[in-house]
């Protein structure tokens, strides 16, 4: 591309485009060469000189099919290995399916954006200005499982309880993805070992921690108490106060703003816990207000659907969970967000909001 017709005033973008073909390698490339913010380069080599091409053409953003080589997850594999060289390159991949897994996968590669196939193709060249300049492109699907693989997936760090250290980095990593899930030969895969070094790390593993087994393994990592918060924590890496990534908070921010309950309640949580800044605590009740809101709606909506027995049933029920929650709050550290809201552990009372149906009350 011709640099001197880039707009005024505006560097250029240095694009490297490697999709699972050649010919829809050049295609998008020319689609691409539409903006001329972009300065836009085929990739039409093997696979295995891509690293060399992202490294010596000083490439902004790379634009990669999960697919190359008719090898189905080659291109997160290069993805992986771009992360180790820590370049300031970004990418946005290109996957085959838009499956739940597939886009986990993305993001856990390093991927900044997500370009689904049913997108159209004249919003890629912004896709690619966004993830140049930091943000994170998703669909709303996309975010939603992203924000839910973030919530539910335990992160461990290798001291226990009184700061010494009992894993090895690559013992860490093993336990990292045992709390994903994976069996020994993904575990195998993944860290590119054989599943008998994988064995053999798993027995030094729960001689350490005092487990003999993977589900005492997982239990313990999975607790919140006891011996199993020795195993909770945070990965290595750029790591804000409250010990999110800078990635995951601009993920979360990312999905809160798209409208989803679950990234606002995650998004004020994370800003109660840092309060770094007096603003934090301003953030943490706006998306607190924002996300029980959107909560209120939702329910009046279903409360809609219900015959008032419905309506009474599902009050009593909340009301014993209520009750439940009730003696694990007193536990937490976290003061309330308003002084006022808060009652005598004896005498908390659960009263559902006006929705037009009735109020109901139950001891809490």
């Amino acid at each position: 591309m011709n640099r001197d017709n880039r707009a005024p005033g505006k560097s250029t973008i240095r694009v490297l485009v490697a999709d699972s073909s050649r010919i829809h390698t050049c295609l998008l490339a020319d689609a691409l060469k539409l903006d001329p913010l972009l300065e836009v380069i085929p990739f039409e080599s093997d696979s295995s000189e891509l690293i060399a091409a992202v490294t010596s053409g000083q490439i902004d953003v790379l634009v990669i099919s999960s697919n190359l080589d008719e090898q189905p997850s080659r291109g997160l594999e290069v993805l992986h290995e771009l992360r180790g060289l820590h370049l300031n390159t970004r990418a946005v991949l290109l996957p085959d399916s838009s499956k739940d897994e597939a886009v986990l996968r993305a993001f856990r590669a390093g991927a900044r954006g997500v370009f689904g196939k049913n997108e159209p193709v004249e919003l890629l060249s912004k896709c690619v200005q966004c993830v140049h300049q930091g943000q994170i492109w998703a669909d709303t699907q996309a975010l939603r499982v992203a924000v839910e693989a973030l919530a539910s997936t335990p992160t461990v760090r290798a001291v226990s309880a009184s700061g010494m250290k009992l894993l090895s980095e690559r013992e860490l990593q093993v336990v990292r993805c045992i709390a994903e899930g994976l069996t020994n030969r993904e575990i195998a895969e993944r860290l590119k070992l054989s599943q008998h070094t994988i064995k053999n790390y798993l027995f030094r593993i729960f001689d350490k921690v005092g487990v003999s087994s993977r589900v005492e393994l997982l239990f313990m990592t999975l607790s919140q108490t006891g011996a199993g918060q020795a195993l909770l924590g945070t990965p290595k890496g750029n790591r804000d106060n409250d010990g999110s990534s800078n990635e995951e908070s601009a993920l979360l921010k990312k999905a809160a703003e798209a409208g989803l309950p679950s990234a606002q309640l995650a998004l004020a949580q994370l800003y109660l816990a840092r309060r770094s800044d007096p603003e934090d605590i301003v953030n943490a009740y706006m998306w607190y207000l924002v996300a029980t809101e959107r909560a209120f709606q939702a329910r009046g909506s279903i409360a809609n659907l219900m015959t008032p027995q419905q309506i009474d049933e599902a009050k009593q029920k909340a009301s014993v969970w209520l009750s439940k929650l009730k003696q694990i709050s007193h536990a937490s550290a976290d003061p309330p967000l308003d002084p006022e809201s808060s009652t005598s552990a004896g005498d908390q009372t659960y009263v559902a909001p006006d929705d037009g149906l009735g109020k109901g009350a139950g001891k809490a």
